[in-house]
């Protein structure tokens, strides 16, 4: 039996799993509230405390970059090191990968009813892909087609520079300018990000703050609120949010796809996507996408969708693990 975890800013799921006809059997899984503990091993410490189970290898899915078998996670005061989950554990090996890179290896374990469409386009079996996911964080990456073999890219893309494409988000980037010294996409497209915009738009007098969203805000994640509030249309200044967040969600997707010539489609992971898939269905989001001039006939013509399985980095942590990658 193996150990496999998906580890965000939010939420850090574990799971054990084993070797199944194809792909790996979940024999028990839990969520936990990152930021709720001081480090993984104390999660994992917990975990395997609630289960008499042997596990030999484990692999887990890390929001960050991984160097010398160790990770430092984007948006936690944590440092992830395999070789000390080895030891502490006593399993017989610990890989750590980035959570994107979990993300497109558990791609293969999914079926058509856990994705979304956004745009049918045209399948390039033989044509590299890209998976980018807003969440607590940004992340993206790359999938490398080699003959019948798919091969992540690892990326933290999602820290690039923030690139404006109209006026109203180069006011956006001057505002944002005075609060961070480096504005990326991140702070933008991520659950964070959409609270960034919401205070632009506010601030900038582009709409007006209800008493009771403002209360909401205070007593709940904010980003939630202005998603919720946009949704149902509740609120003129969170439905101009979510338009913005959409679009530029649409643009650097976009961008993604013509970094990796991603003919073998664009993936949207991460846990925003599916709580505003209604806005993601509308015009916003795919007219960004394909908005590169010369090269628009290329990006009309790539699938697009959207990954409605929150279990697919953990499935693809597990994949690793046993090695059927």
């Amino acid at each position: 039996m193996i150990l496999a975890g998906d580890i965000g800013g939010t939420n850090t799921r574990l799971a054990i799993l084993e070797r199944a006809d194809r792909w790996p059997r979940v024999i028990v899984e839990q969520t936990f509230l990152s930021r709720e503990h001081q480090s993984l091993d104390e999660i994992v410490l917990k975990f395997l405390g609630q289960h008499d189970l042997t596990i030999k290898r484990a692999c887990f899915g890390v929001a960050g970059p991984v160097r010398n078998r160790q990770s430092k996670p984007s948006n936690l005061p944590w440092v992830v090191d395999a070789d000390q989950l080895e030891r502490l554990f006593k399993f017989d090996a610990v890989t750590l990968v980035n959570d994107l890179e979990a993300h497109a290896l558990g791609l293969g374990a999914l079926g058509a009813k856990d994705f979304a469409v956004l745009n049918e386009g045209t399948l390039d079996a033989q044509g590299n892909a890209a998976i980018i996911a807003a969440g607590t964080g940004l992340g993206e990456a790359g999938i490398h087609i080699y003959g019948k073999t798919r091969r992540p890219v690892a990326s933290e893309g999602g820290h690039s520079d923030f690139a404006p494409r109209n006026e109203l988000e180069i006011e956006l980037l001057r505002y944002l300018l005075q609060r961070f010294h480096h504005v990326s996409y991140e702070r933008v497209l991520s659950g964070p990000g959409l609270l960034n915009i919401y205070k632009f738009l506010r601030d900038t007098g582009r709409g007006e703050e209800h008493a009771w969203l403002a209360d909401e805000m205070r007593r709940s994640d904010p980003s939630i609120v202005i998603s919720q509030a946009a949704l149902g249309e509740k609120s003129d200044l969170c439905v101009q949010a979510l338009d913005l967040f959409v679009s530029v969600y649409g643009a650097e997707a976009g961008n993604l796809a013509l970094k990796m010539k991603a003919t073998g489609g664009v993936f949207l992971g991460g846990g925003i996507s599916p709580k505003i898939l209604e806005k993601l269905k509308g015009p916003a989001f795919m007219e960004a996408f394909i908005s590169k001039g010369r090269m628009k006939p290329l990006l009309e013509a790539i699938p697009v969708r959207v990954i409605l399985n929150d279990k697919t980095a953990m499935l693809g942590a597990a994949i690793c693990a046993l090695g059927l990658e």
